[in-house]
């Protein structure tokens, strides 16, 4: 398939730029195969059923956009921005630093008092950090100077603040690691999530660390030839064996977000069934993809010529997300990261 399939005009006014509140108010467009529904998320009880397992993602987006001053040997200074983009197997952090022309290998970064890091490597903007501290340090350092990272549609438009720390956090967020949310779930609040248990909805959770390469474009017309970015994920053997149990019961797997659903799927072995996993996925879900574990799937309105935007057409089928698309846009849903989400149910 060719890139422009994938394209629609969204008025730049329907990007979200703060998400509503209290959490569950956010609308929710409820899609089957012919009917289409406006509700608000508060509902997502109406369309599940007891049995259904919900799978979470309880990644944690640590404050991964980092100001500091490069300091050489002969005194000569400079500001520096870095955004942190994936963590290596070494320890290390790929980043993107802005001015990088100001950068070279073998540079120090102080970011304020509780954090420095030495330039281990360098292409372009992009840098591999070694900070002076790992663990629980870092983290914990990352807290007290870092800034939420949000994606370039909101950071462009507006600055980052103090609200950004909880609103672009899940409430189940466990396991520090991504630099962009997996913003489907951030429309969960603790009283939602009880209220859907009391119905008989289970959950399980899963981990994905969402890298910064979920808002790459496109730029290949063959969409064949795309390659995706590798992010870090785990499923528990627990996590695991109650997805299979679902399915066997003959109930409904549907994971919360994109991240949670290319995670299942790359750990899906045979239809029904899914092992326990550990390590990099570079899945790239399109039209076509035989989906094994996934019944469903809810999830924000993605950007035009988007792998997500393709992930959600081969559950639904092309046509039937152009007409959820044009339906989302007459009645001004609120588009990506803070914006409103969608239950999509192919059977």
């Amino acid at each position: 398939m060719r890139l422009e399939d994938f394209d629609f005009d969204l008025p730049e006014d329907l990007i979200a730029l703060r998400p509503v509140r209290p959490r569950p108010a956010s609308r929710l467009l409820v899609a089957g195969p012919e009917r289409i529904t406006d509700a608000t998320v508060a509902e997502i009880g109406r369309w599940l059923r007891p049995g259904d397992l919900l799978v979470l993602n309880d990644t944690r987006v640590i404050p991964a956009r980092l100001a500091g001053v490069r300091r050489r040997a002969n005194g000569a200074e400079a500001r520096i921005e870095a955004t942190l983009i994936a963590a290596g197997a070494d320890g290390t952090w790929r980043a993107l630093a802005r001015p990088g022309k100001r950068l070279a290998v073998g540079d120090r970064i102080g970011f304020g008092d509780a954090l420095s890091a030495e330039v281990r490597d360098k292409e372009g903007a992009e840098v591999v950090l070694a900070f002076d501290r790992a663990g629980e340090g870092l983290d914990a350092a990352l807290e007290a100077v870092g800034e939420m990272p949000l994606p370039p549609y909101i950071a462009t438009r507006r600055a980052v603040d103090a609200r950004d720390r909880e609103d672009y956090q899940t409430v189940f967020a466990a396991r520090p690691g991504a630099v962009a949310a997996p913003t489907a779930s951030l429309h969960f609040d603790e009283d939602l999530l009880a209220g859907l248990a009391a119905r008989g909805v289970e959950t399980a959770r899963v981990t994905l660390h969402v890298g910064a390469g979920t808002f790459l474009p496109v730029k290949v017309e063959n969409i064949e030839a795309h390659r995706m970015h590798a992010e870090w994920g785990e499923i528990t053997p627990e996590a695991a064996a109650a997805i299979e149990a679902t399915r066997a019961a003959g109930h409904r797997v549907i994971p919360v977000g994109t991240t949670a659903l290319r995670l299942i799927e790359s750990a899906a072995t045979a239809p029904g069934r899914i092992a326990p996993w550990r390590g990099d996925t570079d899945i790239f879900i399109r039209p076509g993809h035989e989906f094994r574990v996934t019944s469903g799937l809810m999830t924000n309105f993605h950007l035009p010529k988007s792998t997500l935007l393709m992930l959600v057409s081969a559950l639904m089928g092309v046509g039937r997300i152009r007409e959820i698309y044009r339906h989302a846009v007459a009645e001004r849903y609120r588009f990506f990261s803070y914006g409103d989400s969608s239950l999509l149910l192919p059977e």
